[in-house]
């Protein structure tokens, strides 16, 4: 089955256009390229801005041209995230979707739902008559994943809603109120090198097929950093097995838990069967350990290689492999305000080579910028031991729950009422825009909400396609209400 023969139709339609569309962040040229064109060809009133937002617009239904103008909002820009064997290229090739089950995924690579189905429902709603609403403005944000560009070049009266739906969220029935702010770290070293020794047996040792997943939403479930793992090994058999490093890399974007990381390392020749028995036990206890959060489809493997051409001169090599197993990871604090919720984490997110340059990438997330700010802190004076130069980037304030929002109880009013029940009403680990569109318009109204995703920034992601007609359903009525 093709998604455009699912429901509702219009929405899986505008998202099958999406996924045709390169847009990894940072990259979305083609993206602004296609709304634009899309708009035009629908003769829907479109602008842009400096930074590539865009927004759309819609005339309210005869009858309702004094109800609020409601904002609905999503991102551009989707995470580009590929298994290792997957030959994708991001800034040219579409995604390809395959539906199984209830499911829609795509073909080893990250399915771009987060925030394809936002942007998708919002030209659905562009496109469909038959809504009863207000005016309508829809803002299709630039580079959201990665420094929140769009919403912070966002310039006053680029939109004028009283209003706004974000459509970023990634569970039905789930309605936002507030999220963490979060931070970057950079910290990079030029490195020494020298010959690589004849002498030693060198071998690949890598961790492969990690779940991973979105550094926000999904950290608290105990998967395995695999930077973190691999370094936690190597930190293990460095003296036993006189280790020296030729390479290490691990991980890709800020915002998603390393999958895979792989070292070159020299061993001692006389310890090579001992080593390969420290190996499998090491692969041995990560199954033990990661069972429950992984699953048995990650792998740990130790398989000769050819002798590099050189290898980290002196120390640097043993303190950066110190420094990764030592450097704060995963939930670092659960927040005393709100029952269940993480309140500040921690992602070792990469460590990337080119030349003789390293440079590691460490995201902090929190619901308190002081504790976002000492995590980040901490991880600077950690590398600087070691001679890193370390800087912050994309930093970005959280969003205060408002408890009293009127579009909330319009919300909550129109969930019980559609399904029976209460929906769930929550703040977020993860970052989303609201935050800043609040700093920008002191009085805007908000909530959050989307339908049922799992596992994304990932491989595997995934919408659960019964959740998504209920979403269209939720916000069509919510839409009604606010007319």
């Amino acid at each position: 089955m093709k998604i455009t023969e699912l429901q509702p139709k219009l929405v899986w339609e505008c998202f099958d256009l999406i996924t045709k569309v390169p847009r990894p962040t940072h990259h979305l040229e083609k993206m602004k390229e296609f709304l634009v064109s899309w708009a035009n060809s629908h003769n829907i009133p479109v602008a842009t801005d400096e930074v590539g937002n865009v927004v759309m617009r819609k005339e309210a239904t005869p009858g309702h041209e004094n109800a609020p103008t409601i904002i609905l909002q999503g991102h551009q820009d989707m995470v580009a995230e590929k298994n290792g064997d997957k030959n994708h290229d991001f800034l040219n090739d579409p995604i390809t979707t395959i539906v199984e089950g209830d499911w829609v995924k795509a073909d080893g690579t990250t399915l771009g739902a987060d925030n394809g189905l936002g942007c998708a429902t919002a030209m659905a709603v562009l496109l469909d008559d038959s809504l009863v609403h207000g005016p309508i403005e829809c803002l299709f944000t630039v580079d959201e994943e990665q420094g929140l560009i769009g919403a912070n070049g966002l310039q006053p009266g680029f939109v004028t809603g009283s209003i706004l739906l974000n459509l970023d969220s990634e569970e039905h029935g789930q309605l936002v109120i507030g999220c963490a702010g979060g931070k970057v770290t950079i910290c990079s070293k030029n490195v020494e090198f020298q010959e690589a020794p004849k002498d030693k047996r060198y071998y690949r040792v890598e961790i492969k097929n990690f779940k991973g997943g979105h550094s926000g939403m999904e950290i608290n479930l105990g998967r395995g950093n695999a930077n973190q793992q691999l370094a936690r090994f190597l930190n293990s058999v460095w003296e036993e097995f006189d280790l020296t490093l030729s390479k290490f890399e691990g991980g890709g974007l800020a915002n998603a838990i390393p999958r895979e990381a792989f070292a070159i390392i020299g061993v001692d020749p006389s310890k090579i069967e001992d080593f390969k028995i420290r190996a499998k036990k090491f692969d041995d206890m990560l199954h033990a350990e990661f069972i429950l959060s992984e699953g048995d489809g990650f792998s740990f493997e130790a398989e000769e290689a050819q002798i590099p051409e050189k290898i980290f001169k002196n120390e640097d090599g043993r303190n950066l492999i110190r420094a990764l197993f030592s450097c704060p990871n995963g939930v670092q604090g659960m927040s005393n305000a709100v029952e269940g919720l993480v309140e500040t984490s921690c992602n070792l997110a990469s460590v990337k080579m080119d030349g003789n340059l390293v440079t590691i990438t460490d995201h902090q997330r929190s619901s308190l910028d002081s504790r976002r700010d000492e995590i980040a802190d901490r991880v600077k004076s950690l590398f600087e031991i070691i001679g890193f130069k370390a800087e912050f980037d994309d930093a970005y304030v959280g969003w205060a729950p408002n408890p009293d929002s009127k579009v909330l109880a319009v919300a909550k009013e129109s969930f019980k009422s559609l399904f029976g029940k209460d929906p769930k009403v929550e703040a977020l680990h993860a970052g989303l825009e609201c935050g800043l569109f609040l700093e920008k318009m002191p009085d805007l109204d908000m909530i959050s909400f989307g339908p049922t995703l799992k596992d994304i920034h990932s491989p595997n992601e995934k919408a659960y396609i019964p959740s998504v007609l209920e979403y269209w359903q939720f916000l069509c009525d919510i839409l009604r209400r606010l007319a």
